[in-house]
Parts: structure tokens; C-alpha cells; sequence
């Protein structure tokens, strides 16, 4: 039969009110805890998280709305936000929304129905309305890599725009005038570095040629059909800036493809610092992103608005929002030729 409360208090000879302040996360005399600890070592005590979760109104979970659980990005964000949680004592409940706006409503009210604590979310839609449930509910949510036009929320960003117009800077420090880019402007850090490369090519003086932006989305679909129809205009741009790691995959099949050398018949530019441009043979020079950054730093404001919350009775504290955007650094590889 499962030990209970009363068999801790018969075993340490505590009060049951001392003894179920530890156990849902207060603080007790250092002797005390002691005594506790071992108690539940020994009995194999279980905390009933249903029933203490009716108690405090917590369940120490943290809802993780991914709108790709496969991408390599979203994996190693999901990482760092696990660590950074089980550090802290909560659990984590992952739901992947296929890049499917109507799938991730529903993962949304799922997470709600599960009482979490808070919600992080790397999102597909690009209104906030898909998180009314959450807001109805007075539930903390941080966005990661996102932010929406119609409202204002807690996120951790990178700075799209000076990465791209960065990049940019880099190819035509190289002697480059025709750049093309692909893009994918329907979203949101697929926009925001569309006009970081529209900025420093207008700011060079340099034409944006209609045929050299090729918008579509975040994948190696995208890339790769993109690269191909570069490779078929008659006046080739020399130098390409891909936006996206996805992308990045699609334009080296395609260039690898064609028999096409980088960066002896064009430059490429890309996004991420992952494993593809460190196993090729001319690695990418890359705009890195602080990946780990991302998960750690959305923890630590979710905490910190869970813990407001748990400060004002309930109740979340609405006094303005925390918006942190990170950096982004050129790693240097060998895809960019001086001409």
C-alpha cells in the first residue's frame, strides 16, 4: 500500500502542516527538510501531483507550443527549455502543431485543460487570437523567435534585421552588387530579415531586382527550388543570402545538383550554425544564432511572471511586457568569394 502524509508525520514526528509546506515547495527549517527527505526516501513516499495541484493551483507544468517539433532549430530550443525546467522542479509538455494554425487552436486549449502554469510558444499563426484561450484563462505566456502585429507579449528575439543586413554588408564588402535573396516574408523572422537585406542594399545604393527575391516559406523545398531558378536566369546574381537553415539545405542540394561551385560561380550566405555547414566539404559561412539563449532566457521571465502571479493572489500582473532581443555573429566559413 502507497505511503501517505501521515506516515512522514508518524516517521519524523513533524506537524502535517509543516511537512505539506515542504512537499508543495515552501520553506522549512534546514532540520527539518532533513528529516523529511529521508523519510520520503525510505517510505518511497509519492507526491499525489493531481491532489497537491488542487491544493497550491499549480501544477508545476509548463505548456511548449512548437509549430515543428522536427526542426532542427525548435530541437535544440526544446533541449535547453527541458534542462532549465527540470532544474527548476517543473515538467514539460511539448505539443507540435505541424505548422497548421487550426491544429495549434486545438494544442492551445489543450494545454489550457491541463492547468499549466505557462506557456511557451514558437508559433505558426501570425495573430495572437490562436492564445485566446490562455489569455481567458490568465495564463504567462513567452514567445520565442516570434513576435505578433495586433499584440504586444512577453518574447525573446533575435535581430532579424541587423543579422540580414549584416550578411549583406559582408557580400558587398566582397564586391558584390547583385545579391539575391530567398526568403520567406509570410513570416515573421522571414519578414523581418527581408528587410534587413532591402536595407543595406538600399543603403549601398544597390538594385533590388524583382527576379533575385524569391519569397516562399521556411524549408528545403523552398531553397532548392529557389536555387534552381537562380541557376536558370541568364544574368546571375553572384551572391545569394538564404534566410533559413531549411533553406540553406535546399540551396546546397540544388547547387551540388547542378554541378554549380560555391564560391567559385556564386557566394552563399546562409542562417544557423548547425550540422550542415560544418560536414560540407566548403563550409557555409553562416549568421549564428544563440540557440540556447532562446530556451533559457524564455524560462527565466515565464518564471518570473509565474511567480508574480503567485505574489498577487492569482492573479497576473499586466505592467507592460519584456521584449529581449538577442544577437546574432558571422561564422565564418568558406562559401564567399572576393571579386
Amino acid at each position: 500500500m502507497p505511503s501517505t502524509i501521515k506516515d512522514i508525520r508518524d516517521e519524523t514526528g513533524l506537524s502535517l502542516a509543516t511537512i505539506s509546506k515542504y512537499l508543495n515547495g515552501g520553506n522549512v527549517l534546514p532540520k527539518n527538510k532533513e528529516k523529511i527527505e529521508a523519510a520520503v526516501e525510505k517510505l518511497h513516499y509519492q507526491v499525489n501531483e493531481i491532489a497537491r495541484g488542487l491544493v497550491t493551483n499549480s501544477t508545476r507544468t509548463v505548456g511548449v507550443s512548437v509549430f515543428d517539433v522536427t526542426d532542427v532549430f525548435n530541437g535544440i530550443i526544446l533541449h535547453e527549455i527541458g534542462v532549465q525546467l527540470s532544474r527548476l522542479g517543473y515538467g514539460m509538455l511539448i505539443v507540435d502543431s505541424s505548422n497548421d494554425q487550426s491544429r495549434e487552436e486545438k494544442n492551445i486549449r489543450f494545454l489550457v485543460n491541463k492547468k499549466v502554469d505557462g506557456i511557451i510558444s514558437l508559433p505558426v499563426a501570425g495573430s495572437s487570437s490562436v492564445l485566446n484561450p490562455a489569455f481567458a484563462a490568465d495564463i504567462p505566456i513567452v514567445l520565442l523567435d516570434r513576435q505578433y502585429r495586433d499584440r504586444s507579449l512577453d518574447s525573446i528575439t533575435l535581430n532579424n534585421r541587423e543579422a540580414a543586413a549584416g550578411a549583406v554588408n559582408y557580400l558587398i564588402g566582397n564586391g558584390h552588387k547583385k545579391i539575391a535573396v530567398i526568403c520567406a516574408k509570410q513570416e515573421y523572422t522571414g519578414r523581418e530579415r527581408y528587410e534587413g537585406f532591402k536595407s543595406a542594399m538600399e543603403e549601398a545604393g544597390l538594385e533590388i531586382r524583382s527576379e533575385y527575391v524569391l519569397d516562399g516559406t521556411h524549408s528545403m523545398e523552398h531553397g532548392y527550388n529557389a536555387m534552381n531558378r537562380i541557376l536558370k536566369l541568364k544574368d546571375r546574381p553572384t551572391a545569394v543570402l538564404s534566410t533559413n537553415y531549411g533553406i540553406n539545405l535546399g540551396v546546397v542540394m540544388a547547387l551540388n545538383e547542378a554541378k554549380v561551385s560555391y564560391p567559385d560561380d556564386i557566394s552563399v550566405v546562409g542562417f544557423d550554425n548547425l550540422m550542415l555547414s560544418n560536414v560540407l566539404k566548403t563550409q557555409l559561412t553562416v549568421m549564428e544564432q544563440p540557440m540556447e539563449r532562446f530556451g533559457q532566457k524564455g524560462v527565466e521571465i515565464l518564471m518570473q511572471r509565474i511567480n508574480e502571479k503567485k505574489e498577487n493572489n492569482g492573479n497576473l500582473v499586466h505592467d507592460g511586457h519584456i521584449n529581449i532581443v538577442l544577437s546574432s555573429r558571422m561564422h565564418m566559413g568558406g562559401s564567399v568569394k572576393k571579386i
